[in-house]
């Protein structure tokens, strides 16, 4: 019989599994990281780990629950939202989006591996996606372009490419050791081209 938990107890092992996850995955990945490794910590065994999360996966997938909020906050709200200036709008959420990678390790890592995300996806129920709700980035940030496509502000009319396009800038930061001195005018630059190229004021441009 599993052994039970009082709330504190619970509330303590959870915590310091989601602490163990944020550090090991963040250095070493999800695949390489062990469940020893992440019961270590909060000192309960491998078994005593399924009653509080059903994989490695679901505990990673937590992590991003938790962060999405605020990564959408910063992105979305206080971004690309920030202005009514489409072009000035990508703008804002390109650079936004380049500090969260520079700045949150975690996402980065998960956001720059396919396998990791396609993983942690994978592991996605109907209920967690309607936890996540109006926390998505990534569903913001669709819905705003496909708005802005209607309106005749942003070419094409397919979201995905221009969201595939805005995307393709983050790529950058993850190979700053090329430009070195560079990178941040480089950034800049990329940044501006990009808004510029996918944003039309006459509304005639396809």
């Amino acid at each position: 019989m599993p052994r039970g938990f009082t709330a504190e107890e619970r509330a303590r092992i959870t915590r310091a599994l989601l602490d163990a996850g944020r550090s090991l995955f963040t250095d070493r990945g999800l695949r390489k990281t062990s469940l020893d490794e992440l019961v270590a910590p909060a000192g309960i065994v491998k078994s005593t780990f399924y009653q509080f999360f059903d994989s490695k996966e679901s505990l990673y997938l937590q992590l991003m629950l938790d962060e999405a909020g605020a990564v959408k906050a910063q992105v979305v709200d206080r971004a690309l939202l920030s202005t009514d200036d489409t072009r000035e709008a990508l703008r804002r959420f390109l650079h936004a989006t380049v500090d969260v990678l520079e700045n949150n390790s975690l996402w980065r890592r998960l956001v720059t591996d396919p396998e990791e995300l396609g993983a942690v996806a994978a592991r996605l129920d109907p209920e967690q996606v309607a936890a996540l709700g109006a926390d998505d980035p990534s569903a913001a940030l669709v819905d705003y372009v496909a708005d802005r496509q209607r309106r005749g502000e942003l070419v094409g009319d397919d979201p995905a490419v221009v969201v595939g396009a805005l995307q393709s800038v983050l790529l950058l930061p993850l190979n700053t050791q090329h430009l070195s001195d560079t990178y941040r005018q480089s950034l800049d630059l990329l940044v501006d081209l990009v808004a510029t190229g996918l944003t039309t004021t006459e509304g005639d441009r396809t």
